[in-house]
Parts: C-alpha cells; structure tokens; sequence
C-alpha cells in the first residue's frame, strides 16, 4: 500500500461543494485513513479569471498509478469538467497526483511527481501540511525549499473545511 497525495483545486461554479464532493470519493478510494489539507484561496495562474480554493489529501491506496488516474479524471468528468480545458483555465475541478510514495514516472500520459507541483504554492502549502519533512525524489529537495523557490502568488489559509 503506497501514501498518495494529490492536489484538488476549483475555481468555477460552488468550488467548496466541489471540493467536498471530491473529499467524499477520496476517501472512498483510500484503504486507511484520509488526511485532508487546510483549504487555501489562491490568484490563478494562467488565463483563469477567478480565484482558487486549492487543498490536498493524503491517501493510502494498492491502486496503481495509471489506474488512480484514470479513475480521478472520470471523477471530474462527472463533476462537469470539460473533457479537454484550457491549459491553465478555469476547472469546476481539478484532481492531480503529486506524489506517489517514492516512485518516479516518466511517461508520455502519467509524470509523477507532478512535474509542476514544485512551481505552485497553491500545491505546495497543503502538501507541506500533509508531509512536512517530505523531499522530492527527484530533486531531492525539500518542501521548504520548494516553498522558497516557488513564484510568489496571492495565496491564503481559509477557515473553509472539506
């Protein structure tokens, strides 16, 4: 069984509601405990015109990583997600995985780690909550430093719960 984290963020439509709907299937999915992350609001990045509430969740699952995937995108489909969005866009939902344990993937469909996450804050201050004394497998850096290094954006703690 592999600890998972994966990042969850919306900006349209009622982005708590769709932020708990998506509480509820991850915690379905994982085999222990589910581990949510504050809720964070944050600037978006790219061509979205409305602010973010961004979390992350920390699940233990046999699933394997193409599998989670898959089952992730099909959830923010049923969410309303279009099926392919603008880069950057603005999402009803957004689900990635970040991490995977320790594994490293490269491949043309699944990266992973994410190969953003370690640009976004909006990823990073919920994982730091999750797994603070965690290090990139990649990189081998931690999320501090990931923090330090990340562009600076609008970003906050809210007091919302999902």
């Amino acid at each position: 069984m592999e600890k998972v984290v994966i990042a969850s963020g919306s900006n349209l439509g009622n982005r708590l509601g769709y932020l708990e709907r998506a509480g509820t299937f991850l915690s379905e999915l994982t085999q222990g405990t589910i581990k949510k992350a504050s809720i964070w609001e944050s600037e978006p990045v790219g061509a979205a015109e409305y602010t973010f509430l961004n979390s992350a969740a920390l699940i233990e699952t046999e699933k394997e990583p193409g599998e989670l995937l898959a089952l992730l995108k099909n959830f923010e489909q049923e969410c309303g997600r279009e099926k392919d969005p603008e880069r950057w866009g603005p999402r009803v939902l957004d689900l990635d995985i970040i991490a995977y344990g320790n594994l490293v993937i490269d491949q043309e469909s699944l990266i992973i780690p994410h190969p953003e996450y370690h640009r976004r804050l909006f990823v990073l201050c919920p994982m730091k909550e999750l797994l603070p004394d965690w290090t990139d497998p990649v990189t081998h850096k931690s999320i501090e430093v990931m923090i330090d290094e990340a562009p600076k954006i609008e970003i906050h703690k809210t007091d919302l719960t999902w």
